[in-house]
């Protein structure tokens, strides 16, 4: 389930703010995405995992939050961010 170091690369390289960016909030909202969808996928195959659904769930609500710190400080941004990840309708 965790991200391979690879993925974890092309993340961080294509959503960083600046050169040396890796945990900006940005960076930090792709790869829960990404975590979330492998998850979720996880869940259809496998109805009765109930920990794992608790961590997915842990991880929806911690994006949440990193959404609306970004949403709060720049709508624009925001609104480019769920764009680019196809999240939020």
């Amino acid at each position: 389930m965790a991200l391979t170091q690879r993925r974890k690369q092309e993340l961080i390289s294509g959503f960083q703010v600046h050169e040396t960016d890796t945990g900006s909030a940005d960076v930090q909202i792709a790869m829960l995405t990404d975590r979330i969808n492998r998850l979720s996928q996880h869940l259809q195959a496998n109805k009765k995992d109930h920990s794992s659904r608790r961590g997915l769930l842990k991880m929806i609500g911690q994006r949440k939050r990193l959404l609306g710190y970004i949403q709060k400080d720049n709508r624009e941004k925001y609104q480019a961010l769920i764009a680019r990840l196809g999240i939020r309708g």
